[in-house]
């Protein structure tokens, strides 16, 4: 896996389920239509009121193709229904496209039910330190935490990053936030993420339920 994208959706009021509905149907279609999609999965906010898809591909091709899909062209035709903004305002801009420079990936994938996605940004002059912490941590969670199933580290531009990994249960995400990687990332997130770990990392962290998930 090298390329990756990341959609956040906000349901228009009274649309949340119908939005869930629609992500877990297109789950099924990027499963029988998308072979260049590796992994992708759909999760929705405890409130329901946004939604999120994820996914990743070995290549800006396979990105590409997934662009030019039948998910995506679903999601335009429905997107003034179901999402605030619409296609062009709701959906589009809040398109990330990133590349994959860690990743722990698992073999678990019908245990997968809950996410968290943490943005981060890089302080000034500090992206290169940041990218190769971040690429260190995939060695440490797969060494010591079998309670994250997939976790991944991803530079979105020049200075912005995320994280976002997947568990069975909340004693998954305490375990985590415990762990190696958590640690190495709070003792050097003052000196390289912007807002150090309160404002800069924990300010930011969205959990989300797991809609659908599907690792080829």
């Amino acid at each position: 896996m090298k390329k990756s994208s990341f959609i956040s959706l906000e349901a228009v009021a009274g649309q949340e389920n119908a939005l869930s509905d629609f992500l877990k149907h297109g789950a099924e279609i990027v499963g029988s239509t998308e072979p260049e999609t590796l992994l992708w999965t759909a999760v929705q906010s405890p409130d329901a009121s946004q939604c999120a898809i994820f996914d990743t591909f070995g290549s800006e091709a396979g990105r590409n193709a997934h662009f030019d899909g039948q998910v995506a062209a679903a999601l335009n035709a429905n997107a003034a229904t179901l999402v605030k903004g619409g296609w062009d305002e709701g959906v589009v801009p809040n398109i990330q496209n990133g590349s994959i420079i860690g990743s722990k990936v698992g073999t678990t994938s019908t245990d997968v039910k809950l996410a968290m996605w943490i943005p981060l940004t890089a302080q000034e002059g500090k992206s290169q330190q940041l990218a190769n912490l971040l690429s260190m941590g995939a060695q440490m969670v797969t060494d010591s935490e079998p309670q994250t199933l997939y976790w991944f580290a991803l530079q979105l531009n020049d200075t912005q990053f995320a994280i976002i990994d997947f568990f069975a249960d909340q004693s998954g995400i305490d375990a985590h936030f415990a762990g190696k990687v958590a640690a190495a990332l709070h003792d050097n997130a003052e000196v390289l993420v912007e807002g150090g770990w309160e404002q800069g990392v924990v300010a930011g962290i969205q959990q989300f339920n797991v809609l659908a998930f599907i690792d080829r």
